[in-house]
């Protein structure tokens, strides 16, 4: 099939190197100039680079809804867009254009986890797997009818980071599946129950303020989920900003106010956790290594020199 790619950063990138890769045809790509976002500074593999290698046409934009580009796609005739990590809204007279119209490929199990940031949230909220879904698009961000879906499991110890190389490698046996069903005649999908779809935003500093009111098992997946090269979770300790590098949740049960600097326990320092930690029935969270504002990384039982204060969401 003749397929016209719309991507960014490195979903973007794998998907137009699976594309590359297989039998079809890339006639044009279209992806987002450079960002200084932080996030869009990581996993930021450049789909233009790879397409001009190939001799592929490149258009850059940050929305897809002029009249210039309208014709250079009809020119391009696809019978197929392909769309992965598109950062803003494809317009129906866009995506409606092709023959076969326009599948995207999204990383989460659809319909939970639509929107931004899908790997990072479902690690949060303690998810037992993550995921590529390869769905055909409709007027409804991510809702459109599944093609092809596949899952990993989501391991104790998983960082972000681990869970994306998870995923990124399923891009290319998902996106090139989905694109084998639909040129062997097939239209009928299955429809997402939409009673069950999450939608997320993306990920800004305030997600990553730790919470002493969480639970020490929900800030230890916030740790783990804002693993290197995402900016790491953050507390604050005398006033000055401390980055929470690793932790885990303690083996005891600690009690008093939340963010107290308790106890030595193993490698880590616990800090006591819980919204209702004055009742002494929840673990807390030991933190084993912190990086101070100057960008020093130690453990943290070198850097807690001595017990007591807190740690607070604000300086």
């Amino acid at each position: 099939m003749r397929v016209v790619m719309f991507g960014y950063q490195t979903w973007g990138h794998r998907t137009l190197q699976a594309l590359l890769d297989s039998e079809h045809d890339v006639v044009t790509v279209v992806t987002h100039p450079k960002s200084e976002h932080a996030y869009e500074k990581i996993w930021s593999d450049s789909v233009a680079e790879l397409a001009e290698e190939h001799g592929v046409p490149v258009v850059i934009r940050n929305r897809p809804d002029d009249d210039e580009l309208f014709q250079i796609l009809k020119d391009a005739d696809p019978d197929i867009i392909v769309a992965n990590n598109w950062r803003t809204w494809i317009p129906p007279r866009v995506y409606t254009l092709p023959r076969r119209g326009t599948l995207n490929v999204h990383d989460s199990l659809l319909p939970k986890y639509a929107g931004f940031s899908p790997i990072i949230w479902a690690l949060v909220n303690g998810e037992q797997e993550v995921g590529v879904t390869a769905h055909m698009m409709d007027e409804e961000l991510d809702a459109g009818d599944i093609v092809l879906q596949q899952a990993v499991a989501v391991g104790p110890k998983d960082t972000a980071t681990d869970l994306f190389h998870k995923t990124v490698g399923l891009i290319a046996p998902v996106t090139i599946g989905a694109l084998d069903l639909i040129a062997s005649g097939q239209t009928e999908f299955t429809r997402q129950d939409r009673s069950q779809a999450t939608f997320f935003h993306k990920r800004a500093e305030e997600d990553i303020r730790v919470n002493w009111d969480w639970p020490a098992e929900d800030l230890e997946r916030l740790v783990r989920a804002q693993s290197a090269p995402y900016p790491q979770a953050f507390t604050y300790h005398r006033g000055k900003r401390l980055e929470i590098v690793s932790a885990v949740v303690s083996q005891g049960r600690y009690g008093g106010t939340p963010g107290r600097i308790f106890y030595r326990e193993g490698e880590g320092v616990v800090i006591v956790a819980g919204a209702d930690a004055r009742t002494g029935r929840n673990h807390g969270l030991a933190v084993t290594r912190v990086r101070t504002e100057d960008g020093r990384e130690l453990p943290a039982t070198e850097y807690f020199t001595s017990m007591g204060g807190y740690l607070t969401a604000r300086p």
